[in-house]
Order: C-alpha cells, then sequence, then structure tokens
C-alpha cells in the first residue's frame, strides 16, 4: 500500500501531492517540522514514505542501490528485525551507497535519513552529484557507535538533470561502516511550498476572533461595523541599526515608522568602545539606545565578545593569555553593567563555532566561562549564540546544525548556566544564487528539536537581480517557521551605508526589495481590518498575534464603542460580546 501511496503521490505531483491514507480517502501531504538532536536506538521510518527515493528503508535488500566509488555494501537485520545498509572497506569520504533520481528545475526537495557507525564518530554528508561531476552538498549530521542519528536537509534544483544520491564521511576508515538506513527525498513545487507555509502562518502566527455585536436588549444588530487595528505585533521583526540614525532626521522617521526592533551594527562592539586599551567611549551607543527607548525600539546587544581574531580591537591581539582573560573580563562587566536590564538579549560571545579566539588562548570552556559570567551580570536577559552559514550555506560544515547545537550543549552543561535564557540566533546572510530554502528549512527544524527559541539575527541577502524574491522566500520561511520566534535583518537605507541590501535610495525611495519588506509588514499584522456584522450580528475573522485598538458603530446608532484586545495563541474568549447603545 505505501509503494502505491508514493507512486500516486509522484505522478500528480504537478497539480497537489497526494497519498492514499488507509486506502478509504485522499488528503494533502503535510510537511513534517519534525527532528531530532538526539540519537536513537533504533531508526524512524522513512518520512513522506522515502518521497521519490526506491527500496527507502531497504525492505527488498540493495535492490535499485549501487557502490558509489569503492567500499561493499549489504543488508543486514537488526535483533529487533529491522533491516538496513552496511558500507565497509571505505578509504576514501565517498566510498558509499548511491541512487539515481531525476530532479526538476525549481523544485524543492526536502532530504532524510538515518546514519550509524560500527564504532566511534563522524560528519556523514548528503551530496548530490550533478552533470557527472558537480557535487552539491545538502546537510550534515554526526553520526555515532551505539545509536541512530538523523541527517535532515535538501537542495533546489537550478536546472532539470538527473542526480545521484551518495555520502560523504569526513574520515573514513576501512574497519568503520557505515550504517544507513530509511532514505527520503520528497519534491515540492513552489506553490505547494508557499501554500504549506500559509497554513503554518495560520496555525502557529494567528488566531480566530469572533466578534457578537448587539444591543444592549440582546437583539443583534446586524451592519455593525469593526475597525480593527494592530497596535503591537507580538513577532518581533526588525532592522540593524547604526551610528546615521543619531544625525540623519530622515533615516529617523524612515525607520520610527516602520520597526520596533533593531540591533546596532557595530557600534556596540569591543573594537568601537574602547579602541584605545583603558579608553572607554559609549557615547554613541548611550546616544543610540536614548533614541530607541523615545521611540519604543526594543533593542538586542550585539556583541560583548567575537570570537573572531580579525575582529578584535587591534591593541587585545598583542595580549599575554592572563592579560587577555583580564582584559576580556573587564570588557564583560563594562558593557554589560552598564546595559543591563535595558536591552532584550546579547550576543555573548559573537561566532563561536567557527571561530576559536578565546578558546585557544583561554581554554576550551571560554565561550561557556563567558556565558555564565553575563547570565550573573544581567540575569534576565537573553543570551544569544549567534553565527553565521547554519541555516543559509549548507556546504560549510563547520557551522552545520549539529555543529552549532554541540556548541550550544557545551555552554548549556557548563556550571552557571542553569537557568540561563538561552536563544538561538542564526544570521540569514545569504548570497547571490537562489537561496536553498530546503536546507533552511531543515536546519530550523533540528535546531528547534533543541527546544528552545530561533531567531534570525542578521538577515539579509546579496545584491542581484532577484533580490526581492529570494528575500520575500527567506523572511516568509522564516516567520512561518513554529520554531522562530524573531527576525531581524541587517538592512536599510542608501543614506545610512547600507549598500548590499538596500530597502531605500539616496532619496529614501523604496527599492523592490523595500517593497517586500513593507508589504509583509502590512500582511503580518500593522494594517488595519474593517469587516461588517451578518445579519446574526457576527464578525468572525483571523488576526495576527498582537495588541489591538477596536472600533465598533452602527449607521443608526450615535455612538462608538472602543476597546482594546490583546491576542495570542491560545487566545481567550474566541467570541468578544459588544453591546452598543441605542
Amino acid at each position: 500500500m505505501m509503494k502505491v501511496a508514493t507512486e500516486l503521490c509522484i505522478f500528480l505531483f504537478n497539480t497537489s501531492c497526494l497519498v492514499l491514507i488507509s486506502g478509504l480517502q485522499l488528503q494533502s501531504m503535510p510537511y513534517d517540522y519534525s527532528a531530532t538532536t538526539e540519537c536513537v536506538p533504533e531508526p524512524q521510518r522513512a518520512q513522506y514514505g522515502g518521497g521519490i527515493i526506491v527500496n527507502p528503508g531497504f525492505d527488498h535488500n540493495i535492490k535499485d542501490w549501487t557502490v558509489f566509488e569503492h567500499g561493499t555494501i549489504k543488508e543486514r537485520t537488526s535483533n529487533d528485525g529491522n533491516t538496513f545498509i552496511v558500507v565497509s572497506n571505505r578509504t576514501q569520504p565517498l566510498d558509499s551507497l548511491s541512487q539515481k533520481v531525476q530532479l526538476e528545475k525549481e523544485m524543492i526537495y526536502i532530504f532524510s535519513a538515518w546514519f550509524q557507525l560500527s564504532e566511534g564518530s563522524d560528519t556523514i554528508s548528503v551530496v548530490f552529484k550533478i552533470n557527472g561531476s558537480e557535487l552539491v552538498k545538502g546537510g550534515h549530521v554526526i553520526a555515532k557507535y551505539g545509536c541512530w542519528s538523523l541527517l535532515k536537509g535538501g537542495i533546489v534544483a537550478k536546472f532539470s538533470s538527473p542526480a545521484e544520491i551518495l555520502f560523504e564521511s569526513k574520515n573514513p576508515s576501512p574497519g568503520v561502516e557505515l550504517w544507513t538506513d530509511s532514505v527520503s527525498l520528497q519534491p515540492f513545487n513552489k506553490t505547494q511550498w508557499r501554500s504549506h507555509q500559509a497554513d503554518s502562518i495560520e496555525r502557529v502566527r494567528k488566531s480566530k476572533v469572533t466578534f457578537q455585536v448587539n444591543h444592549l436588549n440582546e437583539t443583534s444588530l446586524e451592519g455593525a461595523t469593526v475597525v480593527i487595528k494592530q497596535t503591537k505585533a507580538d513577532f518581533p521583526f526588525g532592522c540593524g541599526m547604526n551610528y546615521h540614525i543619531l544625525t540623519n532626521i530622515e533615516y529617523q522617521k524612515w525607520f520610527v515608522s516602520r520597526f520596533k526592533y533593531t540591533t546596532f551594527t557595530n557600534e556596540m562592539k569591543w573594537y568601537s568602545t574602547e579602541k584605545i586599551q583603558g579608553q572607554e567611549n559609549y557615547t554613541i551607543p548611550d546616544a543610540m539606545l536614548k533614541f530607541a527607548k523615545e521611540n519604543g525600539i526594543s533593542v538586542r546587544g550585539h556583541a560583548i565578545l567575537w570570537d573572531d581574531e580579525r575582529f578584535q580591537p587591534q591593541w587585545v591581539k598583542s595580549l599575554s593569555p592572563e592579560e587577555l582573560r583580564e582584559a576580556a573580563a573587564k570588557r564583560m562587566k563594562s558593557v554589560v553593567s552598564r546595559y543591563s536590564g535595558q536591552l532584550i538579549a546579547w550576543d555573548v560571545v559573537n561566532e563561536n563555532v567557527h571561530n576559536r579566539f578565546f578558546e585557544d588562548k583561554l581554554g576550551e570552556n571560554a565561550s561557556a566561562v563567558y556565558y555564565s559570567t553575563a547570565y550573573y551580570l544581567d540575569p534576565n536577559t537573553s543570551m544569544f549564540m549567534n553565527e553565521f552559514n547554519t541555516i543559509e550555506f549548507s556546504p560549510d560544515q563547520v557551522a552545520s546544525p549539529p555543529n552549532y547545537i554541540r556548541k550550544l550543549k557545551q555552554i548549556q552543561q557548563f556550571p552557571g548556566t542553569t537557568g540561563m535564557l538561552l536563544t538561538i540566533g542564526v544570521q540569514g546572510h545569504f548570497s547571490r544564487g537562489v537561496p536553498n530554502i530546503a536546507y533552511m528549512r531543515s536546519g530550523l527544524d533540528l535546531l528547534g528539536a533543541t527546544g528552545l527559541p530561533i531567531w534570525l539575527t542578521e538577515s539579509s541577502v546579496d545584491s542581484n537581480p532577484n533580490q526581492a524574491m529570494y528575500f520575500e522566500e527567506i523572511l516568509r520561511e522564516a516567520y512561518s517557521h513554529p520554531d522562530v520566534e524573531g527576525i531581524i535583518m541587517f538592512v536599510g537605507p542608501a543614506q545610512a551605508g547600507f549598500t548590499n541590501t538596500q530597502l531605500a535610495d539616496a532619496n529614501f525611495q523604496n527599492t523592490p526589495t523595500g517593497d517586500v519588506v513593507d508589504k509583509l509588514i502590512g500582511e503580518w499584522g500593522t494594517g488595519t481590518h474593517t469587516a461588517i456584522a451578518d445579519s446574526r450580528g457576527m464578525i468572525d475573522i483571523s488576526l495576527h498575534h498582537g495588541d489591538y485598538d477596536v472600533t465598533v458603530t452602527h449607521p443608526l446608532i450615535r455612538y462608538s464603542k472602543k476597546l482594546n484586545i490583546s491576542v495570542r495563541k491560545g487566545f481567550s474568549p474566541e467570541t468578544i460580546h459588544v453591546k452598543m447603545h441605542a
């Protein structure tokens, strides 16, 4: 039955991907946001029934699977009766099993599979071999001995072509077997992808509200007009800000009219506040924070320390380990104590998955020590791990979701961090090409499985003719994902020096990318809704989570009724009763 369902799904794919449920009915195939960061005793069944993969669970021995390059493959059965494939005698990174598939242009492919090693641990990547030689990585996992780990990733096809799916090991060994099971590759077209984003937004970001408008005598008021205006959005959607905001009135107007959340792009960083050792100067970030407070804008602190040697104050680079320890402790106390309780977040040790400046100088637990210290100095503020390429660039193994999570757990397990509001920050700087939103979603799924909130902290797209379209895809993907709790863009107007992702030109006229951002601001709740009550005096409406001013009028009643409501997940009461004076 499962094979029939999979074939039906493939056959109908260009219209609506359907599966047969128990032979009784057809229904739309849902997206699967689930993932696990833990290794498990037995692998789960293949997602989406394997999608377009043939023999995904190896129930038919090694049918339709072959050896890629060297090594040998064979089927094995566990004590519990589960069958899986074993690759042995591996000497080269790409010695693995493989299967050929057909990719279609602009289709979005979600990949997943389970892996285990016969001993030790290693990084395993899924690789798509295209055009006979091009190798495109689609995701990574840290496979281990003794339990199964989930690799979740994907690709967006740039053109139609045959492809071969294979698996790369970072450190292959002829004595270590690679075990594989439950392989899946599920395609979606853009219409389906957008439809499921909309469905997720409806479930996660909105709640249904019913207004019942009556006379005082309880008779319904047909034709009553209800005007609903959002005064504050529940979802933080903000923009980076720089020092130009202090002197450029047009920049101030542009920013305040759109955003209630920000991150100072450089002004709080160590190299900005202490260019010369012992001479601290917080004049600019102090003034920027004052401006933000006066305009009701919440600020993320960026960043206490930066783990990249290139971005240390010049004088820091020549310090001995003991001098560095003392200088960093002074910096921590200075900046965190100064702004304690005034910010919504801190990027504590910026980009500490890619980089190791403090770890190499002060020991493996250097980052964890600083998170513990920041928590002690500002205990009610969220502490972020802020990293690039974790969701936006699949070839980068270093900061892949599994490696990000490994660093995250190191911080969580360090003494002094219990109770800390730890938050996942993924920057989201996308390059010129087609964004791999399949990899982005899979990465968010894996990070979300930690149970911690996720923010996109610095999202942008490199300049290109399709920048506006690509940026909209990225922002919609983030907003629709149930584990994402905020987005900050590192973009802005030309007059503030933004050149890569400009939202407004030198005359503060919107660019196409700026039009996209303004459209999403309106779409995600800040616009005004007007509705007319039916014959029962009722209005049913779905509202984005946030605070609203509501005005109710009727053409036959002199007075209007005003009220305030807050719509959140699990909103109650679902029906708001409004009684109007005659």
